[in-house]
This record gives structure tokens, C-alpha cells and sequence, in this order.
């Protein structure tokens, strides 16, 4: 590459050749060259919530009389503008930098100071004035946080009552199909679908109530707290002016921290809430796994549902169709868990004053995330919301199923039942017919007794 495609910048330890046409400079350049272990970068969310800190903060130092109009005006103007746009190149650090993510700070000052400098026709410098009452220990920290909680609330919450609203939709539509229960994936008493389904929707409520209980924590910002918590070089009313501020620009409820100390030392929010996301995944593999079984054959499996065909499912076996919704759930799930074990680690690294694994956080928290918000409006639309049940599958199993029995333990006691539902398999043949041979019961009053969708609704039958 010619001389012409790079420029000369300079910082406190020197001077080095940054390409011509970024808007980062020597510190940016500095982490890329030190750095090349992934390929990965930062995800832009979180770039958006670091402009939305710095756009903040611009405008709470030009109202503290800190930061002249001119270089506070354009700094904002800077930060909306890379929200807006596609920046992304121009911030190329690796995830797997220094665990501060001072990289990734001092990339978006450097930015932002360039596009300021241009704006305001003077000089906006990326310490002294992007940076201005703030350190890369506070504002990461702070940036997980932001960007954690506007994914949650713009994309992972709808999309989870999306999924749930499907389930539920399915579900009354399915009420008045009986199918054979399992357990141990072996036949046990009778359920409705819609029944089977609630189990799914309340595993999901009960994912979006936990994630919400995380949401006070997560709403709680160390901003203010500069270098380890002391509230170093940043004016005694910044933090609160910061909350104030950046809830105005998100319409979230965000406040200070009760203790700067904890969001700088420590990341157990991230940890807590990773660890909600992954309960998620758990319901997801869940469900996604029943989908399997349920969709499995057709003829040489349960066949119980027959999901949409998609797309073919093989190379050489034609005419074969797979579950791949269910299949790319599944894999999330498992994705999600594993980013959880590594957040878990990142979360002991807090030594001290200062958690030192904050950007692999911040990467594996968005992308589980993400993941979640992506998978679950799929399961909802290309799983849940179509799939056929085949019913005469279902009524072929039931009307075999021995362990309908269960239901005259009261009046002929668990042994006989057992001899007769044994009998029954044994045999091949029907219950009701074994059980007329074997008891004093009336065919009428078996028939009443063993009707597999009274029997869903649980007690004695009378």
C-alpha cells in the first residue's frame, strides 16, 4: 500500500501510520496491531450505547459549565450521527483486548473527536474533551449495562411474549386433542395438547418474570465512578446528571449505583442476568427438542405432528424433510449456555478494583441475547404457529395405551391393574377389552371410567 493510503498520528507514546481514510487514530490503530487474535469486534450495540454515554456526557459538561457549546454541540451531533449510520468499520478492535476495553473507549473518543474536530472547526481532543469526567473503567461497565438493557427491552422481551403468544394460540386451538403422556419417553397417562403446550408457555413467563426481576440491577449505572470508584476528576453531580440524561435519551429508568465501587470491581449483574438468559435457552432446548420427537418419522418415529417442510433435508436420501427449526434452536441454546460458562468466568475477574474480562462480557451477554430474540420469533412462526397434529397417530397410540389402568387403581387396587395393563401390552390389544375379561366392571362403565380426555382432567373419576 502506497504512502498516500495511510497518515501520520501521534499519541503519548509516539507516532504511527493510521489508514488514510479512518476516522480512529493512533491509540485505535495501536489495539489493532496488538490485537489480532479473532477477528471479532465489538458488537454494535455496544458501540451505540459507549456514543450514547459520550453524547451524554457532553451535555451534562456543557451544563456544568465544563465543556464549551461549540465542542459539546458537536460531540452530540457526532454520537447521533454513528447511531444512525454504518460506522462499524471505523471501530476495529478485537473483542480479545485489554480487559478494561480501553481500546474500544479510546476507539469511540477517537472517533467521535474526529468527526467533532470537522463539525466544530476547532479542535475537539479525544481525552481532554469526548472524554471528559469519565475513564474506560466507568463507561464500559456502564456500556454493558445500557446495551444489555436496551437489547432486553427492544428485542429479547417482545420476542419472548411473541413466542409465548403463538404457544398460547396453538395451544386453544388443541384442546380437544388427547394424546399419550410420557415420562421417561415412555407411555404414561393421557394429556391434551393444549395442556402439553401450556407446560411451554409458562416456562416462557416464567423466562420473561426472571429477566425482568434482573432489570432494577441492570438499570443501575457505575457512570461517575471514573477509574475505581472514587469519582475521580468527574464534578460531585455527574452520575446523577448522567442517569438523568441517558434515561431521557432511552425511555429507560436508569439511576446511579448505590455503590460506585460494585459496577466498576465486579460484573455479577452481567453474571446474574447471563445466568436468566440461560434458563432461557434451557426452555428453548425444551421445547424445541418436544418439537423433535413429537415431528419424528413420520413412519418410523412418534409422527405425532408434522412441522412445515422447509427446505430438503438431504443430499442423497430424497424426499427427506427435518426438523431444522427446531434443530437451529436447539444449537442457540447450546450457544447461550456456553456463553453463560464464559461470562461466569469473566465475572471472578473482578481483582480488586476493576473486573479485567469486561469486553468478552459484553460480546457473549449481546450475542446470547440476540440469539434469543432471533430463535424465538422462528420457533414461533416456522414451528409453533403451523405445525399439523396428526390425530389418527394419536387416537391409534391412546386406544393401545395400557397405562389408562392407572385410572382403576381406586376401585380394583394397583395390582390387579398392573396384571391387567401388563396383559394388555403383552397381547397387543386393547385395554377396555382386557379389562372387561379380567373385572367385574360393565363394558359401559369401563368405557366411562378409561375415556382418555376425561382423564385429563386428573382426580377420581366417579
Amino acid at each position: 500500500m502506497s504512502k498516500s493510503n495511510y497518515r501520520q498520528e501521534s499519541d503519548s507514546m509516539g507516532s504511527l501510520k493510521v489508514p488514510a481514510d479512518a476516522l480512529y487514530a493512533a491509540q485505535t490503530q495501536r489495539a489493532v496491531e496488538n490485537f489480532p487474535v479473532s477477528g471479532l469486534v465489538m458488537p454494535e450495540k455496544f458501540i451505540h450505547a459507549i456514543c450514547l454515554i459520550k453524547e451524554s456526557a457532553a451535555r451534562v459538561n456543557l451544563e456544568l459549565k465544563l465543556l464549551d457549546k461549540s465542542k459539546a454541540d458537536a460531540i452530540q451531533l457526532a454520537a447521533q450521527d454513528i447511531r444512525a449510520g454504518d460506522f462499524l468499520a471505523h471501530f476495529p478492535v478485537d473483542v480479545f483486548q485489554t480487559g478494561s476495553a480501553t481500546s474500544s473507549n479510546m476507539n469511540a473518543n477517537e472517533v467521535l473527536a474526529n468527526m467533532a474536530s470537522k463539525t466544530a472547526r476547532e479542535p475537539v481532543l479525544a481525552n481532554d474533551h469526548v472524554n471528559m469526567g469519565q475513564s474506560s473503567n466507568d463507561v464500559v461497565p456502564t456500556a454493558i449495562h445500557l446495551s444489555a438493557s436496551i437489547a432486553i427491552n427492544d428485542t429479547l422481551l417482545p420476542a419472548l411474549a411473541y413466542l409465548k403468544t403463538a404457544i398460547d394460540k396453538k395451544g386453544a386451538t388443541l384442546a380437544k386433542i388427547t394424546k399419550t403422556g410420557r415420562t421417561h419417553l415412555m407411555d404414561a397417562m393421557p394429556l391434551t395438547m393444549e395442556q402439553e403446550l401450556s407446560a411451554w408457555s409458562a416456562q416462557i413467563s416464567s423466562n420473561i418474570a426472571r429477566i425482568e426481576s434482573v432489570l432494577p440491577r441492570l438499570h443501575a449505572l457505575g457512570q461517575g465512578g471514573t477509574a475505581i470508584g472514587t469519582g475521580i476528576n468527574a464534578h460531585p453531580e455527574f452520575k446523577d446528571r448522567m442517569a438523568t440524561v441517558l434515561s431521557e435519551l432511552t425511555g429507560l429508568t436508569l439511576t446511579p449505583n448505590s455503590n460506585l465501587f460494585e459496577s466498576i470491581a465486579t460484573q455479577d449483574t452481567a453474571v446474574e442476568l447471563s445466568g436468566q438468559l440461560k434458563t432461557t435457552a434451557v426452555s428453548i432446548m425444551k421445547i424445541a427438542n418436544d418439537l423433535r420427537w413429537m415431528n419424528s418419522g413420520p413412519l418410523a418415529g412418534l409422527g405425532e405432528i408434522a412441522l412445515t417442510a422447509l427446505q430438503p433435508g438431504s443430499s442423497i436420501m430424497p424426499g427427506k424433510v427435518n426438523p431444522v427449526i427446531p434443530e437451529a434452536a436447539a444449537m442457540v441454546a447450546a450457544h447461550v449456555i456456553g456463553n453463560d460458562a464464559a461470562i461466569t468466568i469473566g465475572g471472578q475477574s473482578g481483582n480488586f478494583q476493576l473486573n479485567v474480562m469486561l469486553p468478552m462480557i459484553a460480546y457473549n451477554l449481546l450475542q446470547s441475547i440476540e440469539l434469543l430474540s432471533n430463535v424465538a420469533k422462528l420457533l414461533a412462526d416456522k414451528a409453533i404457529a403451523d405445525f399439523k397434529v396428526r390425530e389418527d397417530t394419536l387416537n391409534d397410540a391412546l386406544a393401545r395405551n395400557p397405562i389408562l389402568v392407572t385410572a382403576l387403581n381406586p376401585i380394583i387396587g394397583y395390582a390387579k391393574a398392573a396384571e391387567i395393563a401388563k396383559k394388555a401390552y403383552k397381547d397387543d390389544r386393547a385395554l377396555l377389552d382386557v379389562a372387561e375379561e379380567m373385572t367385574d366392571i360393565s363394558r359401559s362403565e369401563l368405557e366411562r371410567l378409561l375415556d382418555a380426555h376425561k382423564l385429563t382432567a386428573g382426580g377420581i373419576q366417579e
